[in-house]
């Protein structure tokens, strides 16, 4: 894989990694003023509350996973094994790579994976 490549997706992911920090951050100060409210007033608002704070574990839960496999691919640019899968070893194409830049898997054992845990 061309270096000039890596560097590009090695930008990439840190910029992503950086957005989901903040994001984290901003949904962190969300959750402290939801809780930090109290469950006081009407049972509407207090519903209301309830739906935000599942919301936002929810989407803290999905950053943190990404944030997890963006931190797994900047390693792997580092020990020199980007772009391969790490179920078959065989060359991620790029393609996939510039649509997924922290993709560790080839599309075929993706898709396996994926036929495993339905």
């Amino acid at each position: 894989m061309e270096k000039q490549f890596i560097e590009e997706q090695k930008k990439k992911l840190i910029e992503q990694r950086d957005t989901i920090l903040a994001s984290l951050s901003i949904q962190s100060e969300d959750m402290k003023k939801l809780t930090g409210a109290g469950e006081s007033g009407d049972e509407a608002d207090v519903a209301s509350d309830a739906i935000d704070r599942t919301l936002l574990d929810s989407i803290g839960a999905q950053d943190a996973l990404r944030l997890t496999l963006i931190n797994n691919a900047l390693e792997s640019i580092d020990r020199g094994t980007y772009g391969k899968c790490l179920m078959c070893g065989k060359d991620i194409p790029q393609a996939r790579l510039e649509a997924i830049p922290y993709a560790d898997l080839c599309i075929d054992c993706k898709a396996k994976e994926e036929r495993r845990n339905r």
